[in-house]
């Protein structure tokens, strides 16, 4: 069975990053009979997990005006391994900002064109605790992100 994979970023799963992420897996689970959906914090996702995927859902606050350490550490520890493994792997990114997300959104592109990822949404960027609109967004781009592998579109 195809597989999404949604990595979150946050520190608890009381907080806004772990709502974002949560949503966007029950938009996920409208295709459940298709692509099995897979949620993990970044901390505990690896290498199997990644060549597993066939698209990726990040969901990350913004630290310091740059992505969550562990996006980050799981970018570090998967980059070299997955070199040639994964090239057009489809992804989204949702930030949840402090400031703009601007940073964090611009640090993740730049670490995604290096895989290299393919995007396939523009990034969903909510500052603050996320309003019901913008869980509806998320939902829906976890469904949109199911039915494209699905499909096979991406």
């Amino acid at each position: 069975m195809k597989q999404l994979l949604i990595l979150h970023a946050g520190q608890t799963e009381a907080g806004h990053t772990y709502a974002l992420a949560q949503s966007a897996r029950i938009g996920a689970a409208a295709l459940a009979d298709e692509v099995a959906t897979v949620m993990l914090p970044a901390l505990q996702a690896d290498l199997p997990d990644l060549l597993a995927a066939q698209g990726l859902l990040l969901v990350t606050p913004e630290k310091f005006g740059y992505m969550a350490g562990a996006l980050k550490d799981f970018f570090d520890r998967t980059f070299y391994p997955a070199q040639g493994r994964i090239a057009g792997l489809p992804y989204a990114l949702v930030v949840v900002g402090g400031n703009d997300g601007s940073g964090a959104v611009l640090a993740v592109e730049r670490i995604a064109r290096g895989y290299p990822l393919k995007a396939i949404a523009e990034p969903l960027v909510v500052k603050g605790a996320p309003t019901e609109t913008q869980l509806q967004q998320a939902c829906e781009l976890g469904e949109a992100m199911a039915g494209g592998i699905a499909m096979g579109i991406f």
